[in-house]
C-alpha cells in the first residue's frame, strides 16, 4: 500500500512540475506575440496568440485541478477533491471539440475567401510549432498515459502542434504553387484530428464521473481471482469504479466458510485486488455460510 502511494505520490509531483514550467513557456510567449501584434497591427500574430491563450486556459485549468485534488479529506468530501481532475478534463474535452467545430467553420470561409499568406506569418508558424514541440516534450515527461486530466492538457497542444504543421504545409503549398485551397484543407484535416481526441477525453471523463468500470479491469476475472483464496466460497455485489483515472475503487461480499481465518482471508483479497487489478481503495463485507446471497446481485 505504501509503494503504490509514493508511486502515485511521484507521478502526481512530476505531473505537477511539467505543467507548471509548460504554462509558464506558453503564457509567455503568448504575452509576447500578443504585444507584438498590437504594435505591429498584425492580425496573424493576435490569432497566433490566441491560440495560445486556449492552450494557457487548459494548461492552467489542469494544473488547477492538481493543487484542488490535493486538498484533505473533510467530513463532506470522504474521498477529497481528486474527482475535480476529471472535471477539468471533461471540460479540457469539450472546449477541443468546440474548437475543432471553429476551425471547420473558418475552413468554409477559407474556401470561399483564401487568404494572404506572407513570410512573416510562415516564420510566426514556425515559431510557434517550436515552441508546442519543447511543451508537448515536457509534459509527455508526466504520466499522460494513466493521468486523464493531464492527457486533456496534452491533446490541447499537440491540437495547436498540429495547427503550426498545417499551416506551415499550406503556406509552403501556397507561396510555392499557389494552391490556395491548401490552407482550409490542412486546418479541416487538423479539425478531424483534434475533434476525435476531444471526442475520446470527453467520453472518458464522462464515463468516470458517471462511476463506470475501468476500462483496464475485467469483472469476471476478478471475481475468479477472490474465489481461488482458500476458504472462499462465494464473490457477490461485486462495484468497481474510479475516483479519477488513476484512483480505482471496488468493493464486494465474500461468502467463506465458518473455518476460514477472515482477518488473514481481508488481508490476502486486498493484496490481491492492488497488485493484480490496481485497486486503490477497497472495501470488502466477509459473510458466513448461513447468510443468503442476494438474489438481484450480479454474479458476473
Amino acid at each position: 500500500m505504501d509503494h503504490n502511494h509514493d508511486h502515485s505520490h511521484h507521478h502526481h509531483t512530476t505531473n505537477k512540475k511539467v505543467l507548471f514550467w509548460s504554462f509558464i513557456i506558453i503564457f509567455s510567449f503568448m504575452i509576447v506575440e500578443a504585444v507584438g501584434g498590437i504594435l505591429t497591427n498584425s492580425l496573424a500574430l493576435l490569432s497566433d496568440a490566441g491560440h495560445m491563450l486556449s492552450d494557457a486556459a487548459a494548461l492552467g485549468l489542469t494544473l488547477l485541478a492538481f493543487k484542488i485534488g490535493e486538498k484533505s479529506i473533510t467530513a463532506n468530501k470522504t474521498f477529497g477533491y481528486k474527482r475535480f481532475e476529471i472535471i477539468a478534463a471533461f471540460i479540457n474535452g469539450v472546449t477541443l471539440i468546440l474548437i475543432s467545430i471553429f476551425i471547420f467553420i473558418e475552413a468554409i470561409r477559407r474556401f470561399v475567401e483564401p487568404p494572404e499568406v506572407s513570410g512573416t506569418m510562415m516564420i510566426i508558424a514556425f515559431i510557434g510549432l517550436c515552441v508546442n514541440i519543447l511543451v508537448a516534450w515536457l509534459l509527455m515527461r508526466g504520466n499522460a498515459e494513466e493521468n486523464l486530466n493531464l492527457k486533456s492538457a496534452l491533446l490541447h497542444v499537440m491540437g495547436d502542434l498540429l495547427g503550426s504543421i498545417g499551416a506551415l504545409v499550406a503556406g509552403a503549398f501556397i507561396l510555392l504553387f499557389n494552391w490556395h485551397i491548401a490552407d482550409p484543407i490542412a486546418s479541416i484535416i487538423v479539425a478531424i484530428l483534434i475533434i476525435i481526441s476531444g471526442i475520446r477525453i470527453t467520453k472518458d471523463s464522462l464515463h468516470i464521473l458517471m462511476e463506470g468500470k475501468p476500462t483496464n479491469i475485467n469483472i469476471a476475472e476478478m471475481r475468479r481471482s477472490l474465489l481461488s483464496l482458500t476458504g472462499v466460497k462465494d464473490v457477490h455485489d461485486i462495484h468497481v469504479w474510479s475516483i479519477t483515472s488513476e484512483f480505482s475503487s471496488m468493493s464486494c461480499h465474500i461468502q467463506v466458510t465458518e473455518q476460514t481465518n477472515r482477518d488473514q482471508l481481508l488481508e490476502e483479497a486486498t493484496r490481491l485486488l492492488q497488485e493484480s487489478f490496481r485497486i486503490s481503495h477497497s472495501t470488502i463485507q466477509i459473510e458466513g455460510m448461513n447468510i443468503s446471497s442476494c438474489e438481484s446481485c450480479d454474479h458476473s
